[in-house]
């Protein structure tokens, strides 16, 4: 379930291929007003290189648990090595 989306793109009208993070959107709570409670559960860690934004969202809306999407340009955000297993 997604809660959040942080758009951390520098070029946000990129939307073909960019790069997506969810973790558990309890590890927003340091930020003021969140309500969401944590868990023991840490699995909801993923990272996806060069997928769409729609991907992305859909990507993401799988999860059981409460996430935050993180949007990134290609090349910013992820693992490199996660990022040049997908590069075409």
């Amino acid at each position: 379930m997604i809660c959040n989306i942080i758009d951390c793109r520098k070029k946000p009208y990129v939307w073909k291929r960019i790069n997506a993070i969810v973790e558990p959107t309890w590890h927003d709570n340091s930020m003021e007003g969140d309500t969401v409670e944590p868990t023991e559960d840490e699995s909801d860690y993923d990272e996806k290189p060069a997928i769409s934004l729609e991907e992305a969202i859909a990507w993401a809306g799988t999860f059981q648990n409460a996430v935050t999407l993180y949007l990134y340009d290609l090349g910013d955000g992820i693992r490199p090595e996660s990022e040049k297993r997908f590069q075409l």
